[in-house]
């Protein structure tokens, strides 16, 4: 009965059409300091101690879309599948730096709604039914009163979980970075729908990518899932599902998926069968105790566990393979096999010039290099390093990347690519750190020198045509035009000045008579004002210059145009001024 009210209700709200005592509320703003979920319930079931068979048999590396065929976990319904797959490739595209893997999705997907009841979307990916989280009223969960007016989750009082993804309302629609929400339209339909599994699995992916995260960097991946939920067994679990589906998945018909069974903790009526059984809010609901959930059933004792229930694991798996199988521990009855300890890095050392030094614009000589080696002094390689430009700089590497991540050599040599110099001249440092290790970050020092003032040694007129024009008249428009020259070759950016000077071979100085420029920048009488020293002038890409048009008084005779450059290169220029007919 309760599943079908809400249903309705939800179903029947359009924007803005809850009703008239809706109407008139206006929705609060969304709480500071919540995670994306709000704190609300998900599922603790763990995967099988058994993982999915690779396809071929070989390791699946994670970054492209694995398939193998394996325990029912394995099995992704087709349209959930499709979304989380979707939304990875629309993020590649326009934030590749994150380097976000579906199977990311897959893992949230499984712990807030069971990859959105087993598959039970229709063709457009929406759920049949509204899947929503308890009531967040601040009984052992967060308090967040009413913020959509009912929209989402069908509440006009408090604010509820809702969709595949489970997003609180106030933070899909406007508690993103720009205020404007986390919402999003993945299946191109006009409309962000936290229920429809293309909008909310994009919406997930672009928070994940958020503050211009790696996730292939542990830190960044832990940060990304604690921000959905800020809990360590909910850390542990999803990456617990995260590395299980990287090790292979195969996809199910939508309906089909297997339907996990455990939560955490505390019980609430919603719209998923009638009860909904929740967890206290982490660090701000009563008796909750930061960092743990209590255990499924509500006891804190230990008990053994049900029927597809498996062992707790004690670490997350690791996407990496550095840490335990995801699924637990090992049975009691088996032994561990030892293996090999890996060789890890626990420093980063400098290697090249101390600082690296480039000329505004251009691409730095030598680019950034470190090598990774361990406590005895060993090189170390297959050591994934990254190299992150910091904001102040507007450096750049290829693709106009601020953070590239490369892989050090059999020397544990980590070369970054070619980094090229922006305009901001200065000092600025690189900072380099391992993804997946503790060794400690290092940083390279980066100047930008200013561009060299160009130079010209030579100053010549394009044209050998004699200047004449009648007193009281102008010169022809661009009448004369220069060209500068530098060791041969034309010189762009070469500033010019032009003077109107005496005729005095030993002393030439500014002219107070004759030809004349006007103020470009000035107005009304102001100008026509002679005057007869223009500086800033400057030369094109192709190294010429027309001066402005020049003008004459009603003096007559012939007049020097004197054009000079800060490195010693003069140009003198005859102007002749007939006196008018008749005169």
């Amino acid at each position: 009965m309760a599943a079908l009210v809400l249903a309705a209700l939800t179903a029947s709200q359009a924007p803005g059409a809850t009703g008239a005592a809706a109407a008139k509320r206006r929705p609060a703003p969304p709480p500071a300091d919540v995670p994306i979920d709000g704190g609300s319930a998900y599922y603790t079931d763990l995967p099988p101690l058994k993982s999915p068979v690779p396809p071929h048999g070989s390791p699946h590396t994670g970054k492209g879309p694995a398939t193998g065929r394996g325990p029912a976990e394995a099995g992704l319904p087709a349209t959930v599948l499709a979304a989380y797959k979707k939304a990875a490739t629309t993020i590649d595209a326009s934030d590749p730096g994150c380097r976000l893997p579906w199977q990311l999705l897959a893992g949230i997907g499984k712990v807030e709604s069971g990859q959105a009841r087993g598959g039970a979307v229709d063709a457009e990916g929406t759920t049949l039914r509204p899947i929503l989280g308890p009531q967040l009223n601040g009984h052992g969960f967060a308090r967040i009163t009413d913020t959509d007016a009912g929209r989402y989750d069908g509440d006009l009082t408090h604010d509820r979980a809702v969709g595949p993804m489970q997003f609180i309302p106030s933070t899909w629609s406007n508690g993103g970075p720009d205020g404007t929400g986390w919402g999003a339209d993945g299946n191109g339909d006009g409309k962000k729908d936290p229920h429809n599994v293309f909008d909310a699995a994009l919406a997930a992916g672009r928070y994940l990518c958020a503050g211009d995260r790696d996730l292939t960097a542990q830190d960044d991946l832990d940060r990304a899932i604690l921000g959905y939920n800020h809990s360590d067994e909910y850390l542990r679990t999803v990456l617990s599902w995260y590395a299980f589906y990287r090790n292979g998945t195969h996809e199910v018909p939508d309906g089909k998926g297997v339907l996990p069974v455990h939560r955490d903790a505390g019980r609430s009526g919603d719209a998923n069968g009638g009860r909904s059984e929740g967890k206290r809010h982490h660090g701000r609901g009563p008796g909750a105790e930061p960092g743990k959930s209590p255990r499924p059933g509500g006891s804190d004792k230990p008990g053994k566990p049900g029927k597809g229930q498996q062992h707790h694991p004690g670490k997350p798996g690791r996407p990496d393979g550095t840490r335990p199988t995801p699924g637990g521990t090992q049975p009691p009855t088996q032994k561990p096999t030892p293996s090999p300890e890996p060789t890890h890095p626990t420093t980063l050392v400098r290697v090249g010039d101390k600082d690296l030094t480039a000329t505004a614009g251009a691409e730095f000589a030598t680019p950034p290099q470190v090598r990774a080696q361990d406590a005895q002094g060993k090189a170390v390689a297959g050591v994934p390093v990254r190299f992150t430009l910091p904001p102040t700089s507007d450096a750049r590497f290829p693709g106009d990347a601020t953070a590239v991540t490369v892989t050090t050599d059999k020397d544990g040599l980590a070369t970054a690519p070619t980094l090229r110099a922006g305009d901001r001249t200065g000092d600025f440092r690189i900072r380099v750190s391992t993804v997946r290790h503790t060794a400690p970050a290092v940083e390279v020092g980066a100047t930008v020198k200013a561009k060299p003032a160009p130079k010209a040694d030579k100053l010549a007129r394009t044209s050998d045509k004699e200047l004449t024009a009648t007193a009281g008249k102008a010169f022809a428009e661009d009448a004369v035009e220069i060209k500068a020259t530098y060791q041969g070759e034309l010189a762009a950016g070469v500033v010019v000045t032009a003077t109107m000077v005496t005729n005095d071979p030993q002393r030439p100085v500014e002219n107070d008579k004759g030809p004349y420029f006007k103020d470009p920048e000035a107005t009304g009488h102001d100008g026509d004002k002679p005057v007869r020293t223009l500086t800033g002038l400057t030369t094109d890409a192709n190294g010429l210059l027309k001066l402005p048009k020049i003008y004459t008084d009603a003096h007559s005779g012939t007049f020097l145009l004197r054009l000079t450059t800060a490195d010693g290169a003069v140009l003198t220029v005859k102007l002749k001024v007939a006196a008018p007919a008749g005169s």
